[in-house]
């Protein structure tokens, strides 16, 4: 059978799985649409969490940016290796024990003020939505090539499918979905990993096949790096990003890894905090499979691509490159006219353009793997890119729904009224989400790195502080929130979209780039609100209860639905 066939019959099953799962387990009350009903079993929650952690940015990119730069690339894996890790131990238990639905949930009654949860409402909608788009990008790549339509066909097929079980079964249809499609993509990224490096190095472990030798005897990594000084590339090993922007790059991943409202959110589906632990433990388990591959498939897929393209006739390229051509992710401008593929760092001479995105699905056909295989990665990455968006058009729906109508607007709203709310307004945001698929403003993991320093700037200091000062009031957070929320958009939009007067590479302030600005906006953000708190009052005496009472490990309370 062909890839096509393939394709249709693996996403076909695995839309079929999920779609099920959603009617099985289709939420009935807010807590089974917000929290699955609390009751989910630490396994289960960690295999969901890996999913919801492991987005098309994990899936489809993150191997695609370590294999385009490198060493530089690697500081994806630190910081979102690392963020998961902060998140588990130092803030995911003490809001469980503080039992809210949502992060600006936990911020308006931490900071006991409809003011600082409207602000965290906001901030979560600009993260959330800014991530989002990376997904629907994500899902718009793989149709696009492997079913042959039009990019954004693409996303509005994968926006009806996001919508039926997000929409039908809230947060226990996403779980459970998550669990299934965990499954899968851990699946669609191993078996092409240990296939090539079975080809490549002799060695079914891909961990230890990149760093091995081939049938010559070269060492994998020195062949890539003799590949790259040959067309004038800096060496793979070698890194080009300052010191400074490498560790704030990493750190803002890490940091806004913590403060991410969607995986926040799965620590309040399981019945303790106890159980919110060790669902942590369990997901870094998982995650740690495919973070630990990522790095040899990046290897793989760069050393085929340049030994399978570079100086090669263009009317002897192979099937897949024409294939992928086809989508117009692959560009060849012949400019010196000698009709063969000249890919080089010199762009006045490159005559090649590769979409970073495509290196993981391209991977098994260039490496010339089995029809199913390549339709298995295909499934896989829709879905790493659909559990990601789920869990996001969630924490849009219930901030909307809870945090905005139910406690702000409307607080006498029925539940069924709430739930009804939820719905539409998830229907709501899987239409902006489409938008900002069809429309991104960069690739897939940059995209989301952007999301990530978001979150950084706006709701890791607010927390962080939320627990462990009880000097923090009010006025501190809500400051710390807007000054660094409004930072972080302004550099970003200034050196994304080329807005406030625009600006390149060379005008950024000491050398940072828009994705490690985040750390500093945290740092603002931190500043601006200790500096606000010790010059206005002191928090009521019962909330600086609530943030005593929150680090006691005993006693630990249950989300509540009110």
């Amino acid at each position: 059978m062909d890839i096509q066939t393939w394709t249709w019959i693996l996403v076909g099953i695995t839309f079929a799985l999920y779609i099920g799962i959603a009617i099985w387990s289709r939420a009935g009350s807010t807590k089974e649409f917000y929290v699955a009903g609390g009751g989910v079993s630490p396994l289960a929650n960690g295999l969901a969490t890996a999913a919801d952690w492991m987005s098309a940015a994990s899936f489809i990119s993150m191997a695609g940016l370590i294999s385009f730069n490198g060493y530089d690339g690697s500081v994806y894996l630190m910081g979102w290796t690392g963020g998961y890790v902060l998140l588990a131990l130092l803030l995911a238990p003490y809001l469980r024990k503080f039992g809210k639905f949502t992060v600006p949930d936990f911020i308006g009654d931490r900071y006991y003020s409809n003011v600082a949860r409207f602000v965290a409402v906001v901030c979560a909608l600009l993260v959330s939505f800014t991530y989002v788009a990376g997904q629907m990008r994500g899902v718009g790549l793989v149709f696009s090539r492997f079913l042959e339509v039009n990019i954004n066909t693409g996303v509005m097929i994968g926006m009806i499918i996001v919508l039926f079980y997000a929409v039908l079964g809230g947060m226990k249809g996403i779980t459970y979905t998550q669990v299934a499609q965990y499954c899968v993509l851990i699946f669609a990224f191993m078996v092409p990993a240990i296939f090539i490096s079975i080809q490549m190095t002799n060695n079914p472990i891909p961990q230890l096949g990149f760093g091995g030798a081939d049938e010559q005897g070269v060492y994998l990594m020195d062949k890539l790096d003799k590949l790259h000084r040959d067309l004038g590339f800096s060496e793979y090993t070698s890194g080009s990003k300052s010191m400074l922007d490498v560790f704030l790059i990493t750190a803002a991943l890490m940091v806004g890894t913590a403060g991410l409202p969607h995986v926040i959110v799965r620590f309040f589906t399981v019945k303790k905090v106890s159980d919110a632990r060790k669902s942590a433990g369990w997901a870094l388990l998982f995650i740690a499979i495919l973070y630990t591959t990522a790095p040899a498939v990046a290897v793989f897929s760069r050393t085929n691509l340049i030994e399978t393209v570079s100086n090669t006739p263009y009317n002897e390229a192979p099937d897949w490159f024409k294939n992928w051509e086809a989508t117009g992710l692959i560009k060849f401008d012949d400019k010196n006219g000698d009709g063969k593929i000249q890919y080089l760092a010199d762009k006045n001479k490159n005559e090649l353009t590769v979409d970073r995105d495509i290196m993981v699905l391209a991977n098994p056909e260039i490496a010339n793997l089995p029809n199913w295989v390549i339709a298995l990665v295909a499934a896989g990455g829709l879905a790493a890119a659909l559990s990601t968006a789920a869990g996001l058009l969630l924490v849009i729906s219930s901030s909307v729904s809870h945090d905005l109508i139910k406690k702000m607007i409307k607080p006498n709203i029925s539940e069924k009224g709430e739930l009804l709310a939820a719905r539409i307004s998830a229907v709501v945001a899987v239409c902006v989400a489409g938008y900002f698929g069809i429309h991104p403003p960069d690739f897939v993991a940059a995209t989301v790195a952007l999301a990530f320093g978001l979150a950084a700037a706006s709701f890791f200091p607010a927390i962080i502080l939320g627990i462990f000062s009880k000097r923090m009031n009010k006025e501190g957070a809500i400051a710390g929130m807007i000054v660094g929320i409004l930072l972080m958009l302004f550099y970003m939009t200034k050196f994304k979209f080329d807005w406030f007067g625009g600006g390149t590479k060379e005008d950024w302030w000491f050398g940072i780039s828009p994705e490690g600005f985040g750390t500093v906006a945290m740092i603002v953000n931190f500043t601006v609100a200790i500096c606000v708190s010790k010059f206005t009052p002191k928090p009521p005496k019962e909330v600086q209860e609530i943030v005593e009472n929150i680090r006691i490990p005993s006693g630990a309370g249950t989300a509540q639905n009110h």
